[in-house]
């Protein structure tokens, strides 16, 4: 699959992923490794849209579909990504030495799901380069009978794994995999999406998906209102004391002990992102914010069923008052931190022993080992060395923001981030 041109994300790491994955400036490998995006982001199947009028698009290629499935034909060029309650099929392949096991989406023919309305299917989009003339779907069998035998895990290797789970498995350093990340989160982002708009907001009446499930429009004759698929912006921002040389970072009671990340929130309705940035600082903290620099922006389809389409968009906010008053009813506690904790913070943190150890949790759910056990507590990113605190890790874009702060300045960084006030204001 073809992925679009490198961007540049600073962050911490030990061991094999020490490395560069993009020609450009070096830095110590020990500070940082360049990705190509942010996790959710950079889809391939979205890089290069399909001709209006080509096999591909979605019209002719959902008209194609619909006649495979009435003949109960198979086609080698369609692939079907299945979901069960927001899970996608996924498999894991053959272990290669003492390297933690790679994961991969399991892609099915359209015939596993003869059962299935030809409306049940999503378009995702077209292949590209070597993978031109393949189309991608996805489909939600969590209550159809369509897809049963399916991610059993065992003998057929596939099994259907929270999306939350892969997101952490994943090797940053394997473009083929975040690739597939953001295929799974796009796809779920709109079966979600689906769910969530059966009926017409306008007039109550039922929907029905249009252009190949990529729009819903009204049944009602009288109103046959379109309705395209939701976003639900937020602003996330790293809020910094220049002068102290310490940023603020907070808790929710719903973090797991120890770690601190960045303030976040939904936009307002009337608001710009600057305006939110401003008015949620000053909601939940109490702090006064002046300049706001624009930093990157992330997708982030694992947010709550109601809201699948979450678009994460990170600024670093530059405070003029330094006195936190916690808002108790957004936040557990917010605190200055000085660069020089957050550093050490970093350094504790050991990411990539939480990626393999989900890798490996990964490959025995494929081979039916362990069905049905939660092992979101297994991935704990903190070191033997017991630290004060952790941040979130590089799958997030709080990561990134603080990282990125954190190494601000240092050897060789210098020439991978924009001047304006020495920050990453683009990606």
């Amino acid at each position: 699959m073809f992925l679009p041109p490198p961007q540049t994300l600073i962050l911490r790491l030990r061991g094999p992923l020490r490395k560069t994955l993009t020609r450009g400036p070096r830095i110590s490998p020990a500070m940082s490794v360049n990705l190509q995006t942010h996790a959710f982001a950079g889809n391939p199947l979205r890089s290069k849209l399909a001709r209006p009028a080509g096999p591909c698009s979605p019209g002719s290629a959902f008209e194609t579909l619909k006649s495979l499935l009435a003949a109960g034909a198979d086609e080698g060029s369609f692939k079907v990504l299945a979901f069960r309650k927001g899970r996608p099929l996924a498999r894991s392949l053959e272990l290669v030495s003492d390297t933690a096991p790679k994961w991969r989406l399991g892609w099915v023919s359209p015939s596993k799901f003869k059962n299935s309305s030809v409306d049940d299917f999503v378009y995702l989009g077209p292949g590209s380069e070597g993978d031109a003339d393949t189309v991608y779907w996805a489909i939600d069998v969590s209550s159809s009978p369509s897809g049963v035998g399916l991610g059993g895990g065992g003998d057929d290797g596939l099994c259907f794994v929270e999306l939350r789970t892969l997101m952490v498995a994943t090797d940053w350093a394997d473009t083929h995999t975040m690739g597939e990340l953001a295929i799974a989160g796009h796809a779920r982002a709109i079966l979600e999406w689906h769910s969530v708009s059966r009926f017409c907001g306008h007039c109550g009446t039922s929907t029905v998906p249009i252009e190949a499930g990529r729009r819903k429009q009204c049944t009602n004759e009288s109103c046959k209102k379109r309705i395209y698929p939701r976003v639900d912006p937020v602003v996330i921002m790293l809020v910094i004391d220049k002068a102290n040389d310490r940023a603020l970072l907070s808790r929710q009671s719903r973090f797991v002990p120890r770690m601190w990340s960045c303030l976040a929130g939904f936009i307002e309705p009337g608001e710009s992102l600057e305006e939110a940035v401003r008015r949620e600082t000053w909601e939940e903290t109490g702090i006064e914010v002046g300049e706001v620099v624009y930093h990157s922006s992330q997708p982030w389809p694992v947010g709550p069923n109601s809201m699948p389409c979450q678009l994460m968009v990170g600024f670093f906010a530059y405070a003029k008052s330094f006195e936190i008053h916690v808002d108790k009813a957004e936040l557990e506690d917010a605190k200055w931190h000085s660069r020089e904790d957050v550093r050490k913070a970093l350094t504790f943190a050991e990411y990539e022993k939480a990626q393999r150890t989900a890798a490996f949790k990964v490959n025995q759910m494929c081979k039916g080992v362990e069905k049905g056990q939660n092992f979101s507590l297994d991935f704990n990113v903190e070191s033997g060395e017991l630290a004060q605190m952790f941040i979130p890790g590089p799958f997030a874009i709080a990561h990134h923001l603080i990282s990125s702060w954190v190494h601000e300045g240092a050897p060789g960084i210098a020439e991978l981030l924009p001047k304006q006030l020495n920050s990453v204001s683009s990606l």
